[in-house]
């Protein structure tokens, strides 16, 4: 066996290809696009480069057949931050049935991290932001990936472990059915919330799709910026975010609450765009845009993707967060049966006010991943993330 660094276009190729070849006869792999794992590692495209560094190899035996992939990389933004010891990462692992191959690719990890003075490694985890290709799945193999999602082999788990990977954190990744009833809790939150007229909770307007950004920016810098990794947004950044949104945006999936018209929090979804994905075979090329569009025109997804909730802390324990779910009932539930099912962007085990929240609202666990750490001096002692309170 030996390790080529992804360095051409041959490379990249088997890189992407390889996972293709493995999950052929797996039912619930959806192929992530290619432009989205290749952005990853564009300098263009990924501004993580700017305060981090990547490397990327494929694993080829003695027939010169690619049996392995991985990537390692480091930002500086995370090494220290909440750590007892620097911190770089791994991800993008893929690799057949063979614990010897896994280990080789774990090594080079392990080894071109401490070359950078790293004293421990993360991963399965994503060069850049939270929500994209993070943690390992465990749980939930009977189920679609969603976007962005990893999706593996159980036996990867045991590769992780064996090697000396413990968890950092669990990723908890919520379901339940559109249709069904709601916590009772809910109702008498929403009940009480009815009673302020200072408070108004419902989705947004066409005409408010231009003041999304600055919605978005007013709840998330007070809600969620500054807690664990999430960094402030800037007006710039949360515009991108929705025009990133609009070509798949319903309206009638993002509600805000509003307090004497300010808003003050937010429960943000977006149609589960993997259920199209799947069809397009990793290709957005003209035939894939055609499809893509075809499909959003047939509604043929019928699967909401619940992406933000958060509530100012100034509003926090009033019942915003039950109001916020209760008007998204009566649109979801009585008025516009568009969807069938609800999944909500993984919660990790450290939040347990915003796992009670979910709880509330009747989802039950439906997948599992595991964030793993690897210290490189086992006989340091092993501490789990924080929890948030």
């Amino acid at each position: 066996m030996k390790l080529v660094e992804v360095t051409s276009k041959e490379h990249i190729r088997e890189f992407l290809n390889l996972p293709v070849r493995l999950y052929r006869n797996e039912p619930h792999w959806i192929r992530p696009l290619d432009k989205d794992i290749e952005s990853v590692f564009d300098r263009e495209h990924n501004k993580t480069f700017r305060h981090g560094e990547c490397i990327r190899w494929i694993l080829v035996n003695e027939k010169n057949e690619t049996i392995g992939r991985v990537a390692a990389f480091i930002n500086n933004k995370t090494v220290h931050k909440a750590n007892d010891q620097p911190t770089g990462g791994m991800g993008f692992f893929e690799c057949i049935n063979d614990q010897k191959a896994a280990f080789f690719m774990f090594d080079a990890c392990k080894t071109w991290l401490q070359e950078r003075k790293m004293e421990a490694m993360d991963g399965p985890i994503n060069f850049g932001s939270r929500d994209r290709w993070w943690g390992l799945l465990i749980e939930g193999f009977d189920r679609d990936p969603n976007y962005q999602c990893n999706y593996n082999f159980p036996y990867y788990q045991n590769f992780f472990e064996a090697y000396g990977f413990q968890v950092y954190f669990y990723q908890l990744t919520f379901w339940r059915t559109i249709q069904g009833p709601l916590s009772p809790r809910l109702h008498e939150k929403a009940e009480i919330m009815a009673k302020d007229p200072d408070y108004e909770f419902r989705h947004i307007t066409k005409a408010e799709i231009e003041k999304l950004p600055e919605y978005l920016l007013e709840v998330y810098n007070k809600a969620w910026a500054k807690r664990g990794d999430n960094p402030e947004l800037t007006l710039a950044q949360a515009k991108l975010i929705v025009k990133q949104m609009k070509p798949i945006m319903d309206i009638r999936l993002l509600y805000f609450g509003f307090y004497k018209g300010t808003p003050v929090s937010f429960f943000l979804s977006l149609p589960e765009i993997n259920q199209i994905f799947k069809h397009l075979n990793g290709k957005l090329d003209f035939i894939g845009k055609l499809k893509f569009l075809w499909h959003q025109f047939r509604k043929t997804n019928r699967k909401a993707f619940g992406i933000l909730f958060g509530v100012v802390p100034e509003h926090q324990g009033r019942g915003c967060d039950g109001a916020m779910v209760l008007a998204s009932r009566k649109v979801l539930q009585d008025e516009y049966k568009r969807y069938d099912e609800y999944e909500m962007n993984w919660i990790g085990d450290f939040n347990p006010r915003m796992i009670n929240v979910v709880e509330q609202v009747g989802a039950d666990v439906c997948k599992r991943h595991a964030t793993y750490r690897k210290l490189f001096d086992e006989t340091k002692p092993f501490k789990r993330s924080h929890i948030f309170h």
